[in-house]
This record gives C-alpha cells, sequence and structure tokens, in this order.
C-alpha cells in the first residue's frame, strides 16, 4: 500500500483549462433512505412524504431510476462508493469488516488535485478516515440523539474517542458540515461528504415530527400478506414484519421512538398485528426521512446565500434500498429491487438539464469515476467503476452496461448468502446459503436454489419463476452470462471449498 501515493502523485489533472474553475461537489448520503420513501420516484408512499428539497433537486437536476449496489448493506456499500471496487477486491464483505486507511480511495486522489475534502456525519468503516483534510464522523453506528462525533484531535478506532454534540443527529451533521464550509479556504474547490445517520433502525426523528402522520392510515404495498417461500416458491421466507413487531414490544419508549407498543392481548389475528407493526415502523421512517429533507434544504440554502450554489455538483442518494412492508419484509441484503436500487439525484445546471430521469444501469462502484472526472482527474486502473457523466447528459456510450453482477457475502437461514444477475428486463441469483469463511455447512432452512424473475410482466417479483417452461431458454442464457459477468468483475474463484461445491452442485 506504501506504493499507491507515489501512484496518486503520477495520476494527472485533466479536463479543465487553467482559467476555469474546477465545480465544487457536495455528496449527501443517508443511510437505507429508500426511493420508496423519496416521493420523486412514485409509489403508493408519495403522497404522504415530506421531500420539498429532494423533489427541488430532481426538479433542477437528473434522477438515476435504476442505480444499483453490489452488495446491499452499509458498510460493503460504503467501501465500494470509496473505493470504486465490489467487495471481493476492496476486502468489506460485511458489517464486521473494516476499511484500511492505507488503502485507495477516491478522496485522496481528490486532494492531490487540490480538492480541500472533508467528511461529515457517518463513516461506518472502523479505522480513521483518510484523504480528508477534516473528518468529523459518528463512532460506528452512531445515535440519534446527543451523538458524539470523533475528529482528529481526538480519534480511537472503532467504537472509541469523539465528544458528544447537544442535539438530534441529522441537524447537527448538517451545523457540522456548514461550518465546515465557512471555514474552508475559498480559493480551492472542495469535495464534501454530508452522511446522515437517518434513516437507519430504530428509525428516529426530531420532536417537530412526532405528529407527522399521526392521524394517517398509511396505504399497504400490494404485496403485503406475503407470508414466505411457500406462498412464493422462494429459497426462503426472508427477513419479516414479525420480526420487527417483537423489536418493538420490547424497546418501544427506550431503543425506539414512542411511548409504548404491543401486541399482546389485543385479539389481533397475523394480518392485524403485521399491519399494526407497519404503521409504526413506516410513520416513523417518514418522519426520520423528512428531517433529512429538511437539512439538504439547508446546505441547498447556504450554498446559495454564500454565492456558491452555481459552481456545485450536488449528489444525493442512500447506502442501499430498504423494503417498507413489500413482501411483508423490512430490512434489505436481497438482490430483490427495494433492497438493490439506490435512490439517487444529481444538480448540476451548468451542465445537466433540469427534470431529466435516466434508465441507465449505474453502480455504486460508479459514484467515484464521476467524481474524479468532474475534478478533471484520471481514475486509476484498479478502480472497477466507470464515469456516467455522459449518461446524465443524455449521450450514453454505446458500451455502456446492460446487466449487472450484485453478492451478498453474509449467510443466515433467512437471508441466505447469494449471488445474481441484472440484465434490463430479467433477473436471476442462486441462493447458494453459506458463510464465507466457514467451511463446514452452514445449517439452513432450504437447500441451495436459484430464482428467476421476469421485470416486466412480474415487476414486484411475486413468484419465482426458475422452473416455468416458457423461460427455460431464457434462464440457460442468463446462467451462462452470468458465469461471465462473475469471473469479469474478478469473482471467478470461490476461495472456500464448501461454497465451491454447492455452487457446482447447483450449476
Amino acid at each position: 500500500m506504501k506504493y499507491l501515493f507515489l501512484l496518486f502523485a503520477l495520476i494527472p489533472v485533466s479536463g479543465y483549462p487553467q482559467n476555469q474553475r474546477r465545480p465544487n461537489i457536495l455528496f449527501i448520503m443517508s443511510d437505507d433512505h429508500t426511493s420508496q420513501a423519496w416521493g420523486v420516484y412514485g409509489g403508493i408512499l408519495q403522497d404522504y412524504v415530506k421531500n420539498d428539497n429532494i423533489e427541488w433537486l430532481a426538479n433542477h437536476g437528473v434522477l438515476l431510476n435504476n442505480a444499483f449496489c453490489t452488495n446491499s448493506i452499509c458498510v460493503p456499500s460504503r467501501a465500494a462508493i470509496l473505493s470504486g471496487q465490489y467487495s471481493h477486491r476492496n476486502g468489506v464483505y460485511d458489517l464486521g469488516d473494516a476499511y484500511e486507511p492505507d488503502s485507495m480511495n477516491f478522496a485522496k486522489l481528490l486532494q492531490q488535485a487540490g480538492y480541500q475534502t472533508a467528511i461529515v456525519g457517518k463513516w461506518h468503516l472502523k479505522k480513521e478516515p483518510t484523504g480528508f483534510d477534516y473528518y468529523m464522523v459518528l463512532p460506528g453506528q452512531g445515535r440519534y440523539w446527543n451523538p458524539i462525533l470523533k475528529t482528529k484531535a481526538n480519534w480511537q478506532d472503532d467504537n472509541a474517542g469523539g465528544r458528544e454534540y447537544p442535539g438530534f443527529s441529522t441537524d447537527i451533521i448538517t451545523e457540522q458540515s456548514i461550518q465546515w464550509l465557512k471555514n474552508r479556504d475559498p480559493n480551492k474547490p472542495f469535495y464534501l461528504s454530508t452522511h446522515f445517520k437517518a434513516t437507519h433502525e430504530p428509525f428516529d426523528y426530531p420532536n417537530r415530527y412526532k405528529n407527522f402522520l399521526e392521524e394517517v392510515e398509511l396505504p399497504y404495498p400490494p404485496n403485503f400478506e406475503d407470508w414466505g417461500a411457500a406462498t412464493t416458491d422462494r429459497t426462503h421466507d426472508g427477513w419479516p414484519l414479525e420480526l420487527l413487531g417483537k423489536r418493538y414490544e420490547k424497546g418501544t419508549g427506550s431503543q425506539y421512538p414512542g411511548t409504548s407498543f404491543s401486541l399482546l392481548g389485543l385479539g389481533l389475528d397475523s394480518l392485524a398485528a403485521r399491519k399494526k407493526t407497519y404503521q409504526k415502523f413506516v410513520k416513523d421512517f417518514l418522519r426520520s426521512g423528512a428531517a433529512i429533507d429538511d437539512n439538504i434544504g439547508k446546505l441547498i440554502n447556504y450554498l446559495r446565500e454564500s454565492g456558491q450554489l452555481d459552481n456545485t455538483i450536488i449528489m444525493y442518494t442512500a447506502d442501499q434500498g430498504y423494503f417498507l412492508g413489500e413482501h411483508g419484509f423490512f430490512d434489505k441484503r436481497f438482490i430483490y429491487e427495494q433492497s438493490l436500487r439506490m435512490p439517487f439525484v444529481i444538480s448540476y445546471p451548468k451542465e445537466l438539464k433540469a427534470g431529466k430521469r435516466v434508465d441507465d444501469i449505474i453502480l455504486n462502484i460508479d459514484f467515484p469515476s464521476l467524481f474524479l472526472d468532474y475534478a478533471g482527474v484520471k481514475q486509476p486502473t484498479n478502480m472497477q467503476g466507470r464515469s456516467f457523466r455522459k449518461n446524465l447528459e443524455g449521450k450514453t456510450p454505446k458500451d455502456w452496461r446492460k446487466d449487472m453482477y450484485y453478492r451478498y457475502w453474509f449467510n443466515e437461514s433467512n437471508r441466505p448468502a447469494h449471488f445474481g444477475i441484472r440484465t434490463e428486463r430479467y433477473k436471476l441469483a442462486l441462493f447458494y446459503g453459506q458463510s464465507r469463511t466457514k467451511r463446514q455447512r452452514d445449517e439452513m432452512k432450504y437447500p441451495p436454489g436459484w430464482e428467476f424473475y421476469d421485470l416486466k410482466k412480474d415487476p414486484r417479483e411475486d413468484h419465482n419463476a426458475i422452473n416455468d417452461p416458457k423461460y427455460q431458454a431464457i434462464i440457460k442464457q442468463l446462467k451462462n452470462r452470468l458465469k461471465i459477468i462473475k469471473a469479469e468483475n474478478g469473482d471467478g474463484v470461490e476461495s472456500n471449498p464448501t461454497i465451491k461445491e454447492l455452487t457446482r452442485q447447483s450449476w
């Protein structure tokens, strides 16, 4: 790794004449703030969300309809964005992994190119941030109220170090971001990551939103009454809302917002109990998201008032998607659309037409390539992503990807490890169900199996059509392409012999 800095020094700054100002870059990212809760993507919740400032960005910029993560879980997705690499390349497979400070990341490249760089808010990669002139980050997952934030002056690895800041985390992170912007060197372009803890479980919110949606019954997803593998032919039962209901009963008023929650002694059948859990869950989620929207507005207003808005690229995304009752689920991790899709909007009026939507397949490993492109910096060859700047301009390259590779590495009985491919119309995945590091076979409720979905005819992925005779030729083609794309992206050989054998038997 020690030779990386020499590599960075050799990377040229290009693409901008010396007399032209390079743009500032503001990259805002939340945790789990899924597209169903943005409003600008439509859906059953669009009339209930508070999204004034997200809507402003969408109306003044470009919205990605098909941005996807390559591993739908917080730490790996953040590492993928930082490195421009898949999990099997950057070494961050799951929540327990750390991103090493001497590893490559795009912020180091921007530093080398003369950008002032900073990150404020959620980091979640355990080791000290590098590549940033300034950092103020939450320890681990952080907390919603009176958050502890760590800087260079009080850094300790993992969850240690830092000091407390009174208030609600989303508000505090924005205040500290604006403070850095006020104190920065105005003669240099800036890159700023403002990363919120919200809307991660326990879906907390500031007091100003405690009554938001209180008297409303939110609508339910069409596949809300999905009860597991038996009714869908899936290879697992998934992560149902009933688990969240149990957490609410134990922790509402302490770990979870609100004063009380109970499903006991009310004579509720299974559907009524699920509905009660859903109403609390999604209302809290939208309240948490409303605070994010407020603070996006504060950042936009500061840039406008300080005269920096016109020369600043503003991006807002979430580190992955999240289930809001679809399939009866909550959480993420799966290759299914609500978990796989990352909402993404970008505003840069100097270059991008307002109100445009892009359907191209974009991946989280492409984000740093875009940052470098806008900064006029050539990306290193070991980054696996690709700039989508031309796509945003409506000039999609002819050789742009038509499919993508996904892999979730962790393994549990109801959330099996799996890898798969998504094309513009179809999805195929092998749920092999085996831990990455264990040699012995994991105990699983169901055997390894394939899942296939025609996203045109079954956009909600309600029924696994792997055995449907009319799709067998397509499935064969996809299996062949999956082998190729898996290898092309450097995940060609299984290091665990148990996974290797399970895959061989299943293919």
